[in-house]
């Protein structure tokens, strides 16, 4: 009678931990509140802002090729592996990249310096259209940003740096990018934090709530770092400590034991 009082007393310890280990709806789907927000009415498109340290390739080209060369930079050879090893400088070209300095400024051919930092880069290529129109006929520019980069920390899958081949990206699409969140990271209170002209900035998005769509926070800048807060299930595991698994087999050993000895005592 004694082993069976003992069991009853084991038992509802191990439903109560399995009961707190389910994490509730609220707290892990995604979207929750999507249906009562209706048709969005369409927003301007998104553009980031020029920062320090962007990289930017920047193309001019014209009716008249030739006279749109004075205002690219030049091509230079990339090494790609050859056989055995040795390097082949005669197989790829690559443009170079103007680098934007702590004052936001890159060295245009020409033109000289200029300011682009802080600006968008519809606003950079209307400017550049300007200036080089009054050397040559219908200039056409093209930027691109070529180290766009976020980083995905915490409770996700596979956190890491990850690089973006457009300007645009959204917090979702990070998220993927670092296989979703874990079942422990909290969905209601991610952590961006953003720099601008030097200044860091502290903002938390709950993205179950559909209504984050329309944050300023939905589209990312680059260099953005997002962290996912572990859940008070993991804070309190990891609080246990790495013995919990050892802890959960013997006592499931013990259990098993006391069952045996009941059944062979009757």
């Amino acid at each position: 009678m004694k082993y069976f009082f003992l069991v009853k007393k084991i038992i509802p310890f191990f439903v109560v931990l399995f009961l707190f280990s389910c994490a509730p709806r609220k707290d892990s789907v995604y979207y929750q509140n999507i249906d009562s927000l209706g048709v969005q009415e369409k927003q301007n498109s998104y553009e980031i802002k020029i920062q320090p340290d962007d990289l930017l390739m920047i193309i001019v080209s014209a009716d008249n090729p030739e006279s749109a060369l004075p205002f690219n930079l030049t091509t230079i050879s990339v090494p790609t592996p050859g056989p055995a090893g040795v390097s082949n400088f005669m197989g790829q070209q690559s443009l170079q990249n103007y680098l934007v300095d702590a004052q936001g400024v890159i060295d245009f051919p020409v033109l000289g310096k200029l300011k682009v930092g802080g600006l968008s880069r519809s606003e950079v290529m209307q400017i550049l259209e300007d200036e080089i129109a009054k050397y040559i006929k219908n200039p056409i520019i093209t930027i691109r940003l070529t180290n766009f980069k976020v980083s995905v920390q915490g409770e996700v899958t596979s956190p890491g740096t990850f690089s973006v081949n457009s300007d645009r990206v959204t917090l979702i699409e990070a998220i993927s990018m670092a296989k979703d969140l874990t079942i422990y990271g909290r969905r209601d209170n991610i952590l961006i934090i953003r720099e601008v002209n030097g200044v860091k900035s502290y903002n938390r998005v709950d993205i179950t709530k559909a209504d984050f769509i329309s944050s300023p926070f939905y589209y990312l800048a680059q260099n953005d770092v997002v962290y996912v807060e572990p859940n008070k299930v993991r804070i309190n595991g990891a609080a246990v400590g790495a013995n919990t698994g050892v802890i959960i087999s013997v006592t499931s050993l013990i259990i098993t034991l006391i069952t045996l000895i009941i059944t062979t005592s009757k």
